[in-house]
């Protein structure tokens, strides 16, 4: 907040313009004029001054951070209507006592963010009549919750008021109900908050009471290495804004509403469909929908996987496994499109590289370089460990991945930088890093010998799920909320095969969680052989960070890698118009495409030698200065 100015104003007797104009002038007196109000760090539990969230929500400003003891339990009813600032949240988190995290139960809704800027993170939410966690702000990061047997919705995001939300290394099951509540049900306010990206990323999505596992009617939907399995319906829903609920001012189209889905497992316990993509009935997205590097497990005599329904305008699947579980001898139903409305008047279907039964049925006639098998050589389907042997048929990925001419995909992911948590809740940062160089596999797992297996994670004891998922025991939440790290260099560009450098992008960080204003720090220029790039690039989240207003796409040429290991993942690749990663390697049945770092040298190291070099010439420039004028 900006100190009070007791003195003389301009035109009044005894202003000294001189005076305020070399104070002014002064950048060490502006930055006292401006100096912000100190951050406060709040302690609450049984044992503390302040015994509950309510008592210190209203205090509460940018940056400050409220620590809540756990091995106890609040009363829900919790709202949080304080704003932090953008680059600046409010930070409110559950720091595990005797390995439990603080317990959030009851109410009609548990917790509820009406507040911009918040990271809420490790805490285990239960019993809401109507939500369990109810968000309708801006700018929000959810890490490390558990939220279960919640009696209608688990999260819930309104239709107006809603913003980008990043959901990350989080644990749902045993909520919804009926065919109306569900167990993850996001939305944003595209009046209010345009542009908004919902990101789920690392989540284990099991076990759901009613409804679907994860819906979504956000402008954008970033899905990127999660476990979704046991819906009740669809494993995904990712459809358009509901007309009866949405802001005035909206209309259908006000925007399109595309959806990246990369790197998942979904695996139907039920003989329901696995995805909804278009509408429901209801709201219609008229979307751009691209699916890549999933594996999908379905039941014998199931459903499609894909349901296409109402206005869409295009779809692509590339590098996917499809396989019926327990029994192979069933045929996988691939698509099913008499429901679909397709916007141009015309399917558009796309695909390349995916993996399929002998007997699969509706496999699109659009998809290339289609691999039929009768066994895809995974490890160990008993045990949920999905990751191909070494001698599996899987191994023929393709990096090559172009969108339906005239339909790129804007800002996607280019290919998984890691895979998903295995039947299990991972601890922040515990993500396991995936190859992106030599051979590459189709579906969510590279190779049995060439990734590790996860083990960093499982979940708090007092939030472990039961059921069958069964997440591991008191494993681990980290205490104090486990940060992941400060967000690490991204390069949202890189130089391509046309030769051009990174520009000025520079290293995104967050701290403890805070987000990457304006879409994360990105390349500006990057130029590449067919054109430059533009000037953002996806957002990418630091430690926690929301995603930004929304993705620009690069220009054409090559993919775009960078991430730090925890929370954060890639920028996406070549954005509407170069769907493809460039590089070029020895690789599988004409496959020449690769995502390579070659050299030695790694994308964030680059960038750490570029911004050495700049720091330089930098201060070399300003001691001539101080020479010359000497």
């Amino acid at each position: 907040m900006m100190l009070p100015f007791s003195g003389p104003r301009p035109g009044e007797p005894g202003y000294d313009w001189k005076f305020m104009r070399t104070l002014t002038a002064s950048p060490f007196a502006l930055l006292l004029l401006a100096t912000p109000a100190l951050a406060t760090t709040y302690q609450v539990g049984p044992t503390r001054t302040l015994k509950t969230l309510g008592a210190v929500a209203s205090q509460l400003g940018p940056g400050d951070v409220v620590e809540v003891d756990g091995n106890t339990t609040y009363t829900g009813g919790i709202v949080l209507s304080k704003a932090g600032a953008k680059g600046n949240p409010i930070t409110v988190r559950g720091v595990a006592v005797n390995g439990k995290r603080p317990l959030l139960s009851g109410g009609t809704n548990t917790i509820e963010i009406q507040g911009d800027h918040y990271v809420i993170q490790g805490f285990e939410v239960t019993g809401g009549t109507s939500r369990c966690v109810y968000h309708h702000a801006d700018d929000v990061t959810m890490r490390d919750l558990v939220v279960h047997d919640c009696k209608a919705q688990g999260l819930l995001g309104a239709d107006q008021d809603s913003g980008s939300l990043t959901l990350e290394y989080s644990e749902f099951y045993g909520s919804g109900s009926g065919t109306q509540d569900h167990q993850i049900y996001m939305a944003t306010d595209e009046v209010a908050h345009p542009g908004s990206v919902f990101r789920m990323q690392f989540c284990y999505v099991h076990d759901g009471a009613g409804g679907n596992n994860v819906k979504s009617r956000a402008q954008r939907n970033e899905i990127y290495y999660n476990w979704i399995e046991g819906a009740v319906y669809h494993e995904l829903e990712l459809i358009g804004p509901d007309p009866g609920g949405a802001p005035a001012g909206w209309t259908e189209g006000l925007a399109r509403e595309d959806s990246d889905v990369v790197g998942n497992v979904l695996r139907k316990t039920q003989t329901s469909f696995v995805v909804r993509f278009g509408g429901d009935g209801t709201g219609q997205s008229n979307g751009r929908y691209r699916f890549v590097a999933n594996t999908v497990l379905t039941q014998p005599g199931g459903s499609a996987v894909f349901r296409l329904f109402d206005g869409i305008e295009s779809v692509e699947m590339h590098d996917n496994l499809f396989f019926v579980d327990p029994n192979p001898a069933g045929a996988s139903n691939i698509v099913r499109d008499t429901e679909a409305v397709w916007s141009t008047g015309s399917r558009i279907v796309g695909g390349s590289h995916n993996w399929v039964l002998n007997q699969a049925t509706n496999v699109p006639a659009e998809w290339t370089t289609t691999v039929e098998g009768t066994n895809p050589g995974l490890a160990s389907i008993s045990t949920m460990d999905l990751r191909p042997i070494s001698t599996s048929p899987l191994a023929d990925a393709c990096t090559c991945i172009s969108s339906p001419t005239g339909h790129d995909f804007p800002s996607p992911l280019a290919w998984p930088e890691f895979e998903p948590p295995v039947h299990l809740l991972e601890a922040p940062g515990g993500g396991v890093p995936r190859s992106v160089s030599g051979q590459l596999y189709i579906g969510a797992f590279q190779s049995s010998g060439s990734g590790g297996t996860t083990g960093t994670g499982g979940a708090a004891a007092s939030g472990g799920s039961a059921g069958a998922g069964g997440a591991t025991g008191n494993g681990g939440a980290t205490s104090a909320g486990g940060t992941t790290s400060s967000g690490g260099a991204v390069n949202a560009g890189g130089a391509t095969s046309g030769g051009g450098a990174t520009s000025s992008g520079g290293a995104a960080t967050a701290g403890d969680g805070g987000t990457v204003a304006g879409g994360g720090a990105t390349s500006a220029a990057g130029a590449s052989a067919a054109g430059t790039t533009g000037a953002a690039g996806l957002p990418v989240n630091g430690s926690g960070g929301s995603n930004g207003s929304g993705a620009a796409s690069t220009g054409a040429g090559g993919s775009v890698l960078g991430g730090p290991s925890g929370g954060a993942t890639q920028a996406g690749s070549a954005g509407e118009g170069a769907n493809a990663a460039t590089d070029t390697s020895s690789g599988d049945s004409g496959c020449t495409c690769r995502i390579e770092t070659t050299g030695g040298a790694t994308p964030q190291g680059s960038q750490a030698k570029l911004v050495a070099v700049v720091s330089l010439l930098w201060f070399a420039h300003k001691r001539r200065r101080t020479r010359s004028s000497s």
